[in-house]
């Protein structure tokens, strides 16, 4: 019994690790493009498909693909029915695992560890180092699953374990339980079949039992995205549940075709003379093909059931442009210019409402306002990029004096915008230092900070607003108001060295109030600068 269990949990942590490190080099040597794969290759249902079974097949976890997905569904960088797509395509790229688990190299395994292990350690080289890594978890992956044989061999002569494969066959529904419950216990769809197809080679379990098993592990992979979507927005959650949906409908078609499809795996297996192993593998990858295109004609119908599950308005953080139309800039100057101004402004929307979520997770110290603060300063990062490359391009084209002006001024403010990010980035950084290492600021320094807040943020709204309506005087408040911030700054600054002096404050907190200061005035800094723009200095 002790060698069962130490052979079995042994070879299940080996065989987890070897998935690990192999979808690890995979992604590596692949050049992470992954989140650019499912961002630009997914322009309808079918195609995040196709995107789906890629990337899982990459990263080796169909879980991945998905929390990967809830990712981008949440950053505004895919919609929920684009999003259903990839969740389908990544239940089909899953069964790749099952298939080279399939193939009969288990007595190779250990030298193919050597020649990964080679390759990780003698080699500096990081594209032959993340091969290296592939090589040892595709090698890892076999010993574990040799371990796990050999433990699981003794359990044919079992009487209580014969007695549950029995139950499992006149009970299909036990043997879903049992599989969903143990891919949500290791977390890992690939971790089931492989041990489900242990069992079948071993003779332990017959295809009537282990068929059930894999329709409870579709179920089970689908925890991770579930917990993924926890605090995330609207869209997230939907999509993590539109898999849950999913695999529930498909487990449901299984149950009822059980029979008929147990002998299509039969038929499957004489026809190719199929190794157990791979009988099941075949039997995994048939049904979740079929799965996807049974239910792939209703994607809207999906979308539709989990929005009214799922009610509410969805505040999603939209990475991708709006109005950087690049017909515009063959066609006019003056109007592509225009576009680009439209989505700079809205970029310095976005500026001061990352500063307020910012200012609200220093008051309530709530994680969704710092989650919620750093997509915009992704989303800012984004459209840096985005508006920057459109700007290049259209200063080939010939423009005015007065063009040529206002390209230049679009071309800083965009710069001065995406800087606003990257202090109130600090500015959370420092507040998760502060919480982390229990620092404590007095009742006046919070109050002095949410002063200064106040006034920053003001500023920089009254920048952007001064930028789209190119108004003189609001520019010119913008550089009053920036003064303040410079006189509060100067002042909090000796305030708060005089608190420490009196011993009513630490050192550490003394040092945190002074970097948000400090970003906040830097911040006033970079308005000024647009409000310069706007008066032509």
């Amino acid at each position: 019994m002790q060698t069962l269990i130490f052979e079995f949990i042994g070879g299940l942590g080996i065989f987890l690790l070897g998935i690990k490190y192999m979808g690890e080099g995979l992604q590596k040597s692949a050049g992470d493009r992954l989140r650019n794969i499912l961002d630009r290759f997914t322009s309808n249902p079918f195609m995040g498909v196709l995107a789906g079974i890629i990337v899982t097949i990459l990263i080796q976890s169909s879980s991945g693909t998905t929390v990967l997905t809830v990712g981008l569904v949440n950053a505004g960088f895919m919609t929920l029915r684009q999003a259903i797509g990839v969740i389908m395509g990544a239940n089909i790229g899953t069964t790749v695992t099952a298939f080279i688990i399939g193939i009969d190299i288990g007595e190779y395994a250990l030298p193919i560890i050597a020649v990964g292990c080679f390759l990780l350690f003698f080699f500096k080289n990081q594209k032959v180092s993340a091969v290296g890594q592939g090589v040892f978890g595709f090698g890892a992956l076999f010993f574990g699953l040799e371990l796990m044989s050999s433990g699981m061999e003794p359990l044919r002569s079992l009487e209580a374990f014969h007695e549950l494969t029995v139950s499992m066959s006149d009970n299909p529904v036990l043997g879903v339980v049992i599989g969903t419950v143990f891919t949500v216990i290791v977390q890992s769809s690939s971790a089931t079949i492989g041990i489900l197809q242990g069992l079948f080679a071993q003779g332990a379990i017959d295809l009537q039992a282990a068929v059930p098993v894999l329709f409870g592990d579709n179920i089970g992979t689908t925890i991770t995205a579930v917990l993924a979507s926890i605090g995330a927005t609207v869209a997230a959650k939907r999509a993590a549940y539109t898999h849950v949906i999913f695999n529930l409908i498909g487990a449901t078609i299984g149950l009822l075709l059980l029979g008929l499809f147990s002998q299509f795996v039969e038929f499957l297996q004489g026809q190719f003379n199929l190794n157990p192993e791979m009988t099941i593998a075949f039997a995994h990858g048939s049904f979740n093909i079929t799965n996807t295109i049974i239910q792939f004609p209703f994607i809207g119908a999906f979308a539709w059931l989990v929005t009214k599950i799922i009610p509410g308005e969805d505040t999603v953080v939209e990475y991708k442009p709006q109005h950087l139309d690049p017909i515009f800039i063959q066609q006019s100057s003056s109007l592509a210019l225009d576009q680009a101004k439209s989505e700079v402004i809205r970029m310095g929307e976005y500026a001061y409402k990352g500063l307020e979520e910012t200012n609200k997770y220093l008051n309530t110290q709530t994680s969704k306002h710092s989650e919620m603060a750093l997509q915009i300063e992704g989303a800012l990062n984004s459209l840096d990029r985005k508006i920057t490359d459109y700007l290049v391009e259209l200063s080939a084209e010939s423009l005015s004096e007065q063009d040529s002006a206002k390209h230049s001024a679009l071309l800083d403010s965009v710069r001065d915008i995406e800087r606003i990010g990257d202090h109130f980035e600090n500015i959370v950084e420092l507040i998760d230092y502060k919480m982390s290492n229990k620092v404590h600021l007095t009742d006046k320094a919070h109050e002095d900070l949410n002063e200064m807040f106040e006034l920053t943020i003001s500023t920089v709204k009254q920048a952007v607003k001064s930028l789209q309506d190119m108004d003189r005087e609001e520019a010119l408040a913008v550089i009053q108001k920036e003064d303040q911030i410079d006189k509060m700054e100067r002042n909090f600054r000796k305030k708060h060295i005089i608190r420490m002096n009196e011993g009513k404050c630490t050192g550490s907190a003394g040092i945190v109030f002074v970097d948000i200061i400090s970003n906040l005035e830097r911040i006033g800094d970079h308005a000024v600068n647009i409000a310069e723009e706007v008066l032509g200095e």
